[in-house]
């Protein structure tokens, strides 16, 4: 640990004393668009790797996401996404939604962690073994490489719906609410992978 830099090791060497041995890390990306999935990642680094830069996803540039992804996913034991889809989030919500993106995550793994650190402050949906820690994307390594992976699965997905749907412009907003977007939106009106009920409150 550098010049006062977080230890982003501490909570995993916690849960190790503790006996857990394989533990992975566990986020999403996505809750807040009105268009396309929420994207979850599930992680399970070598214990202790340094990964140069490691950090939050949102506190990262896009090119330096896309280089830490080619390093935590050729390095990390396992990794995996899954995703629930716009008709999904407007079934049963976007909170249940992301359980069930971060469940079929942790199934897609193909090993089963001790324990898995997720991203945030509620769990009741998860069908997995885990401890939750707000804000854990900077906190924890694991959580951090698991931010990068659902972030730039989540946006290069939107980069491939902004051919098929070219008019809303995704590749720049990656279907988050901007100023482009609704007004796109007001033009076009919504298409199949447009969030029916986080575009309720539009005027």
């Amino acid at each position: 640990m550098r010049n006062g830099e977080i230890d982003l090791w501490s909570i995993e060497r916690e849960l190790a004393a503790d006996g857990k041995k394989l533990i992975a890390g566990v986020d999403e990306a996505g809750r807040g668009p009105l268009a396309g999935p929420v994207c979850a990642a599930a992680c399970v680094l070598p214990f202790g790797i340094e990964i140069e830069g490691l950090n939050d996803s949102k506190k990262l540039t896009e090119k330096q996401r896309e280089r830490l992804y080619g390093i935590i996913t050729e390095k990390a034991e396992a990794w995996a996404v899954g995703f629930a889809s716009p008709e999904e989030i407007d079934e049963v919500n976007i909170l249940n939604a992301t359980y069930l993106a971060m469940n079929r995550a942790v199934k897609a793994l193909g090993l089963e962690p001790d324990i898995s650190i997720v991203d945030g402050n509620r769990s009741e949906g998860l069908e997995f073994s885990n401890i939750t820690v707000v804000k854990g994307d900077g906190k924890s390594a694991s959580v951090a490489a698991a931010s990068i992976i659902a972030k730039v699965t989540r946006d290069r997905l939107m980069l491939t719906l902004a051919e098929k749907y070219p008019q809303y412009a995704f590749e720049k907003h990656k279907g988050y609410p901007t100023a482009l977007h609704y007004e796109r939106l007001r033009e076009y009106g919504p298409c199949e992978i447009h969030r029916k009920s986080f575009l309720k409150k539009m005027h």
